[in-house]
């Protein structure tokens, strides 16, 4: 193959290449080793083309670079296809669903356990408008223990499960979890009622290993994320030997996805292990498609589990226990040593600050430690955006120097309940997208996806369609006026993502010199209703220049 002819020319009506300025239109997208070489007219494409060129052309289904999803759990969430039974809202709409959909499966029982997985706000979304009981649980069995896993924060289980869980009335719970503070709820007599937060971690749950692992995190990357065009994961690490199991399958060609891991302290590992990741973990796989990227902290809870810390007090005993106000988990001299250690492994710190009292505290910590220093990515301050009750906190984020990344599909996910939890404190500063963008933050969309997220939390076109609609799960619009543009939303799930991985000079965009990571939808974005967005389907995912997924004819 002659110098300057592609390997790859891709021609479209519809190039949308997500650079500043450049118009959307007919033009080509030319790719040699995996990068592109060349974007342009579609009349210019010939210069680029050869006799061992593959031209394909796709008429008037639009190209533009692959999605980037800087916040998931993919582990965890392939997981679920394996080891929980899916009693998520609206699929269940009450009590007497969750339970009729465990009998039905008991017989999936594994080492001993029959976990359900069960949304975010799950007492929120059921008609009852509470979680299932130990009792209730139990009349499905008393032999099986039983686990209903409302998100990542908070779980009910029967008395077996408490049994092998070894809590009891007199139980006492450890001081700090990797996710929170944990929390035994009891009656007035001080039995344990069933639910438990922030204990996760600390359940004797089943876990997957050896080739059943391998499986479900191909299958997880392949149907949870590349079939919808995220070609790069920020992964937030979940096990050592799903790290393990990725970097094999990655060197036997079978994830379709970049990978960008924030090893979690001290949920895999401790921070000193994180930080000396390469004296002991020893991936194959080329950096360019896996690499240890950074570290993730939690510095408080969740607000399913009245864990977020918040500066108002939550508004019902019953949710916030003893801590009214959420506790941060992390000390500023904590944070300041996590950032100098992460900026000394060349490492992105990412901490986990739900709550408007924990952010505070984060950046407060960051600043007071100087901030990241030259030549390491800006530290994340995850959830920064989602629930913004003062408006003056962006001025502490800009001081201390930190990437605020929101997740627009919380928006549908729990929108609705903030003032559940919080009050009328809980409707101030809902998701809003468009002042921060006026604000010049470039901020991202991601999916956090976790158990207990979404059927759709994983494709990047449910989130937009949270920033444009912005309906909640009960169907109320939330403030509207913090309504974003298409082209910001797309923005904010590409390019703005690689630059807050610090990678903006690698993807995101398509551009002379970045990886060919490029999909073909089916339909124009810009040509479709609003509500018609959460149909748009990906054709096919280019991962530097190969094909990795091809979607099924329609019949």
């Amino acid at each position: 193959m002659s110098e300057g002819t592609a390997e790859l020319v891709l021609i479209s009506d519809k190039v949308i290449r997500m650079t500043e300025g450049e118009p959307m239109g007919p033009g080509f997208v030319a790719v040699r080793d995996g990068v592109v070489v060349a974007t342009g007219p579609k009349e210019d494409a010939g210069a680029h083309i050869g006799p061992g060129t593959r031209v394909h052309d796709v008429g008037g289904r639009p190209v533009m670079p692959g999605f980037v999803d800087v916040h998931a759990h993919m582990e965890v969430a392939a997981r679920t296809h394996y080891q929980t039974v899916d009693c998520r809202a609206p699929r269940c709409g009450s009590v007497a669903d969750v339970l009729a959909t465990l009998r039905a499966h008991l017989d999936e029982a594994v080492d001993g356990w029959l976990v359900g997985q069960a949304n975010l706000f799950f007492d929120q979304k059921l008609t009852d408008k509470r979680l299932p009981t130990r009792a209730e649980l139990d009349s499905v069995s008393t032999e099986v223990a039983i686990a209903v896993r409302a998100g990542g924060h908070i779980t009910v289980l029967n008395s077996r499960g408490l049994e092998l869980a070894g809590i009891d009335r007199d139980y006492r719970e450890a001081d700090y979890s990797i996710t929170g503070l944990p929390t035994v709820l009891r009656d007035e007599t001080g039995e344990p009622t069933g639910v438990v937060k922030e204990m996760d971690n600390l359940l004797p749950l089943p876990r997957l290993s050896g080739d059943a692992l391998h499986h479900a995190i191909e299958r997880g990357v392949r149907e949870l994320f590349t079939a919808h065009g995220v070609t790069t994961i920020g992964e937030i690490s979940e096990s050592v030997d799903g790290l393990r199991a990725m970097d094999r399958l990655h060197q036997d060609g079978e994830l379709g996805a970049r990978l960008r891991i924030y090893l979690w302290a001290p949920g895999t590992v401790s921070l000193d292990e994180a930080c000396a990741h390469r004296e002991w973990l020893d991936l194959k796989t080329p950096e360019e498609l896996l690499r240890v990227h950074g570290v993730k902290m939690f510095a408080d809870g969740g607000y399913s589990a009245a864990s977020a810390a918040v500066k108002q007090p939550y508004v019902n005993d019953d949710h916030a226990g003893h801590h009214h106000c959420g506790e941060v988990a992390l000390s500023p001299d904590q944070i300041g040593e996590a950032l100098r250690r992460t900026a000394e492994a060349g490492l992105q710190l990412a901490v986990h600050a739900n709550g408007d009292r924990a952010q505070d505290e984060v950046c407060e910590a960051v600043a007071a430690a100087g901030g990241a220093p030259a030549g390491v990515p800006a530290p994340r301050v995850e959830h920064a955006g989602n629930f913004l009750p003062d408006p003056a906190a962006t001025a502490l984020w800009r001081k201390a120097g930190i990437i605020p990344v929101p997740q627009p599909v919380f928006l549908y996910t729990f929108g609705d309940f903030f003032p559940a939890y919080l009050g009328d404190y809980g409707r101030l500063g809902r998701f809003p997208f468009r002042r921060l963008l006026d604000e010049g933050w470039p901020i991202t969309g991601s999916s956090d996806v976790w158990i207990g997220s979404e059927e759709r939390a994983t494709n990047p076109f449910f989130s937009i369609w949270c920033t444009l609609r912005r309906r909640s799960f009960l169907g109320e619009i939330l403030d509207a006026e913090q309504e974003i543009t298409l082209d910001e939303a797309l923005r904010m799930h590409t390019i703005n993502a690689a630059r807050t991985l610090g990678e903006g000079d690698r993807y995101g965009s398509l551009e002379a010199g970045k990886y060919a990571d490029v999909v073909v939808l089916d339909r124009d974005p810009f040509a479709c209703p609003v509500d018609e967005l959460l149909d748009v389907r990906v054709d096919e995912v280019y991962l530097a220049g190969r094909l990795v997924h091809e979607a099924a004819p329609i019949r």
